[in-house]
């Protein structure tokens, strides 16, 4: 009961402060990442959470879900087949590159075996925009730059999952007896991927029954109970729920656009308190001890893995394509690592192997860090597009030229 209180206290100052968090540097997500930790073990001692609590793996699964299935309803179809050449070089391209990248420093610089490695670079691999929300949720910034990077991060995650299982498999004794062969791995993917295309398909023939069909103030619950099911026969059936969870949000969308707009305010506000919950969660891991236990080695490879591997990887990755320098940019900046790699770092850590614990230690920090400098820097970047009137931010308190400022830091020109 601690631990809802705190979570309410947490939620009513972020929407008491998240007027002033759309104007400025200071972030929602930051706000529950701090509250977790300060009601940790680590200093006042109210909550009581480990990384093997059951409440740590929950939550996160069930944020990365919810995330995954609003973030595939902003997926237009049509529009992806007409533009699907950016999202493949950063799926194709950028994530091998900065999987590679991440094994050879966390190798060479942590001192971990090169199969643990490799596991850290596959966690570390996938990308999550929902702590850059003021780039992919607003209409305003650039239509190409949103769905590059709406996409690559709902498509990644599940990329990744295969070979974080094989790899963990592949780095020693494992605790439990899971069976991470490749036949089945693949099983997974394509049962994931068929679940999240034939449920909403059969729930959209289901509305058109003369008989049925939702009345209207209850039309919003239609793709949340859709949602519901689809979350449960994954976990039932072992199949990929993020997968799922994209690819059903995407086809919902693209079969009954009245029912993605009856449901996109509830959606986003269910997939935000799943996000904090989370957060809140997950910075309760964060003591000390956790920050004590990484060497500088560790900490050098963070400040890598944010500031040059990510950055690197998606400008290679881009090379040759028709997006804009500032576009460039910004997609190489955003790779925010999230509720995915939560989600595998708790797998590697519950897995046993030898080297768990270290594996862990560093995707935590890595993570944490990741959120503060990501989502911190949303809302100034967003200026640098010109949105400021039109999304409701001003310029400045003093109408000072800050749009214009991050601008010139991306080296732009205000074209777009």
């Amino acid at each position: 009961m601690v631990l809802v209180v705190v979570f309410g206290a947490a939620l009513l100052v972020a929407v008491l402060l998240s007027g002033l968090a759309a104007r400025t540097v200071l972030s929602t997500s930051f706000l529950f990442l701090v509250g977790g930790a300060l009601v940790s073990d680590g200093f006042l001692g109210l909550i009581h959470i480990t990384p093997d609590s059951e409440i740590v793996s929950v939550t996160a699964d069930l944020a990365l879900f919810a995330v995954l299935f609003t973030d595939g309803m902003h997926v237009s179809l049509p529009k992806l087949r007409a533009n699907w050449r950016n999202p493949a070089r950063a799926l194709g391209l950028g994530m091998p590159l900065a999987f590679v990248f991440m094994a050879l420093v966390t190798h060479y610089l942590v001192g971990l075996d090169w199969t643990t490695s490799f596991l850290v670079g596959a966690v570390l691999a996938p990308t999550d925009p929902v702590f850059a929300s003021a780039i992919v949720g607003r209409a305003e910034v650039p239509a190409k730059l949103r769905q590059l990077l709406n996409v690559e991060s709902g498509i990644n995650d599940g990329l990744a999952l295969p070979v974080v299982l094989v790899l963990i498999a592949a780095a020693g004794p494992t605790a439990g007896s899971a069976d991470a062969s490749g036949s089945t791995i693949a099983l997974e993917l394509g049962l994931g991927l068929a679940f999240g295309i034939l449920l909403p398909l059969f729930v959209n023939g289901l509305v058109r029954f003369r008989l049925l069909g939702a009345e209207p103030k209850l039309q919003p619950l239609l793709p949340l109970a859709t949602g519901t099911v689809l979350y449960a026969t994954c976990h039932l059936t072992h199949a990929n729920p993020y997968l799922a969870a994209f690819s059903a949000g995407a086809v919902l969308a693209h079969t009954s656009p009245e029912a993605k707009r009856s449901f996109e305010p509830l959606g986003e506000a269910l997939a935000e308190l799943a996000k904090f919950a989370a957060l809140l969660v997950f910075g309760a891991l964060l003591t000390p001890r956790l920050f004590g236990a990484l060497s500088w080695g560790g900490y050098a490879a963070v400040v890598l893995a944010i500031f040059l591997i990510r950055p690197a990887s998606m400008l290679l990755s881009l090379l040759g394509t028709r997006i804009s320098r500032k576009e460039r940019l910004v997609a190489a900046w955003f790779g925010p690592k999230g509720f995915a790699s939560v989600v595998y770092g708790l797998l590697v850590l519950q897995s046993g192997i030898p080297q768990a614990a270290e594996a862990f230690t560093l995707v935590a920090v890595c993570i944490a860090f990741s959120i503060i400098a990501h989502s911190s820097t949303d809302v100034p970047i967003a200026r640098a597009f010109d949105v400021e009137d039109l999304a409701g931010i001003p310029d400045g308190p003093d109408g000072d030229g800050t749009g214009s400022k991050a601008l010139q830091l991306l080296g732009g020109t205000g074209e777009t």
